[in-house]
């Protein structure tokens, strides 16, 4: 009895929980309030592009379109090219005659003028040779001036005479030869610079056309580089250069040297830059540069990249206002660009001298439609 009890109390359990929930289900809510919130409404939505700061127009028939006015300015292109620093001249000073070494009065890496003795040969016989050569002169310079005065007198032949004459003057140019001999004995630099390297030491010997030292002109200092032949065209004598070199030094000069042949192998064209430097300032051969030519000057505009846009044919281009704010689509080139952080962008040519650009909603508007311009952001 008490286990049909129990079960009798189960179903009545579960009847009840099922009739709760028949109720929960049929019981009456209320109607709700319709959401409109999806609702799609017949009226078409209006975008207007304006500055960020500006407030929303009025004008539900066109576009709002950010713009400001462009003026033309002179722009000077440049021509950028990798080069390095070379010496104006870098020159093996050589011995004209052979001797011992007996002298090297300047050290390496120091300055030295033109004149200056680099190196010093041994005199051996060459000063006794010369004092014999100068005697010789003399004693045949009195023979000669003997001969003609005994031809004024009709005593001597003008054959006799002739042949005083030519030991004379063979006289004159053994001592020549002889003078020339002692000076070749010092080596001596044929123009200011530095004393690179020398190339032999004290007593050692030098055949005639060895190298005593290498000299470098340093004033001025070049730099060279290849230019490609699309951009040498560009070029002109006299252009003003800046180079910026690895090591962080920033150089000035002026362009003085531009192939009239091509490189074989490069098809590219060499130039050489004088710099500006110093006196006391040091640029060392063969240091990898940077370098910037000032190339021709035109009328261009300064946009923003932003203003950037492209029509159907994927030309380059910026959207442009008329005086009736009629939008207006423009190619143009672009001939260079400002990394003034103040102000960046594009130099373009191809553009009237005055323009209303479009720098903000170029993309939603087309070449034809009128539109409404905000210049708000420019005052600001």
């Amino acid at each position: 009895q008490q286990v049909e009890s129990g079960v009798k109390k189960q179903y009545l359990v579960a009847v009840g929980l099922v009739a709760l929930i028949v109720i929960w289900m049929v019981m009456p809510r209320g109607e709700r309030a319709d959401d409109d919130r999806y609702a799609i409404s017949d009226d078409q939505p209006q975008i207007n592009v304006i500055a960020e700061s500006a407030s929303m127009s009025g004008n539900g028939e066109a576009f709002t379109v950010r713009a400001r006015r462009v003026s033309a300015d002179m722009f000077t292109q440049s021509v950028s090219v990798r080069g390095r620093t070379q010496a104006d001249r870098l020159v093996e000073v050589r011995a004209e005659t052979a001797g011992r070494i007996v002298g090297t009065p300047v050290a390496e890496g120091e300055r030295v003028r033109q004149g200056d003795t680099l190196c010093e040969l041994a005199m051996d016989t060459r000063q006794s040779d010369l004092q014999e050569a100068l005697s010789r002169v003399e004693q045949t310079r009195r023979e000669y001036e003997g001969a003609q005065d005994l031809q004024r007198r009709d005593l001597e032949s003008s054959v006799s005479v002739s042949q005083r004459k030519a030991a004379y003057d063979s006289a004159v140019a053994a001592a020549a030869r002889a003078e020339l001999a002692v000076e070749r004995t010092k080596i001596k630099a044929p123009f200011d610079g530095i004393m690179e390297s020398r190339r032999v030491e004290v007593g050692g010997y030098m055949d005639m056309g060895g190298v005593c030292a290498t000299l470098m002109d340093d004033r001025p200092m070049l730099l060279v580089a290849q230019v490609p032949e699309l951009d040498v065209g560009k070029l002109e004598l006299g252009s003003q250069v800046t180079g910026r070199l690895v090591t962080g030094e920033r150089v000035q000069g002026t362009l003085t040297y531009i192939a009239r042949a091509a490189d074989n192998m490069s098809r590219s064209y060499r130039i050489e830059v004088a710099l500006n430097l110093q006196d006391d300032q040091l640029i060392r051969q063969g240091v990898s540069t940077e370098i910037q030519i000032a190339a021709n000057e035109s009328r261009a505009h300064l946009v923003p990249p932003s203003s950037l846009t492209m029509d159907d044919q994927g030309m380059v281009g910026v959207k442009t206002l008329n005086s009736d704010n009629v939008v207006e689509f423009h190619h143009v080139e672009i001939v260079g660009e400002s990394t003034d952080m103040a102000n960046p962008g594009f130099w373009v040519a191809g553009l009237p001298d005055q323009i209303t650009l479009i720098t903000l909603g170029q993309e939603l508007v087309f070449a034809g439609q009128q539109v409404n311009a905000n210049f708000d952001w420019a005052q600001q």
